[in-house]
């Protein structure tokens, strides 16, 4: 069984350039994909995209779903790929393109999935991998650099290929937007305990987003995680007043 390309979005996170968003929408077109979304991209004009897009990907374009915020664009999704040139600490574990769309083969069958890619010059901030659940680097000879359309015609071609398992299944995930609802959670929790440092809160909050998107949560288990804070929350409060 493939890969279910349409629970699949490319996510295009502030493009320069409207030449290369359309050069994306063929290369998605190619390999059958069918969604793109834009963040920050309202300034770009649609004209400028159709001659890269051709033709055959005029639709695409004229489809595109375009976000003002990345946290609107990535809400409804339960599973969201970043894309990463940069290696080190602060990006975490990566895999390769063939790694991640082996996951995906399995996770799209049941989940909304975003592929997200940053700007040409910047690519994705810190900030930005905070809503990632998995970080995918392709591997070049010497220059780390890619155009845009080809990191997304890479990753889109592995995951055509790619076949999931026979008798594997992974239930809906829960959304972006429910799991940063947790997170906001845990870390009010976690400040009021003082395990996290009031300098640089921001720091651990991303390890423990690392460590809990390891393992993809349902909505059902978010809410007991969001249960649990609640009622430590409540006796913390308790115990300090009968204290």
């Amino acid at each position: 069984m493939q890969a279910a390309k349409e629970n699949i979005t490319i996510v295009l996170n502030k493009p320069k350039y409207a030449g290369n968003v359309g050069a994306v929408a063929r290369a998605a077109k190619n390999m059958g994909f069918e969604e793109i979304c834009l963040v920050a991209g309202a300034h770009l004009e649609t004209e400028e995209m159709l001659p890269q897009a051709t033709h055959v990907a005029a639709e695409l374009v004229d489809n595109i779903r375009h976000c003002e915020t990345l946290e609107e664009a990535l809400a409804d999704f339960q599973y969201v790929v970043g894309t990463t040139a940069r290696l080190g600490s602060a990006r975490g574990p990566v895999v390769s393109p063939r790694q991640m769309a082996s996951r995906l083969a399995d996770i799209s069958q049941s989940s909304r999935v975003a592929l997200l890619f940053g700007s040409e010059d910047r690519g994705l901030t810190n900030e930005d991998l905070r809503w990632c659940h998995l970080m995918v680097n392709i591997p070049t000879s010497g220059f780390s650099s890619l155009n845009l359309s080809h990191a997304v015609m890479i990753l889109c071609y592995e995951i055509m290929v790619s076949e999931a398992s026979p008798q594997a299944f992974t239930p809906k995930l829960a959304t972006v937007g429910e799991l940063d609802g947790m997170y906001g959670q845990i870390e009010v929790l976690l400040k009021e305990i003082g395990f996290l440092h009031p300098e640089n809160p921001d720091y651990w909050m991303m390890n423990i987003r690392r460590f809990l998107s390891r393992m993809p949560l349902q909505a059902r288990e978010v809410k007991i995680i969001r249960g649990i804070c609640r009622q430590l929350d409540w006796f913390g409060r308790n115990y300090r007043k009968s204290a």
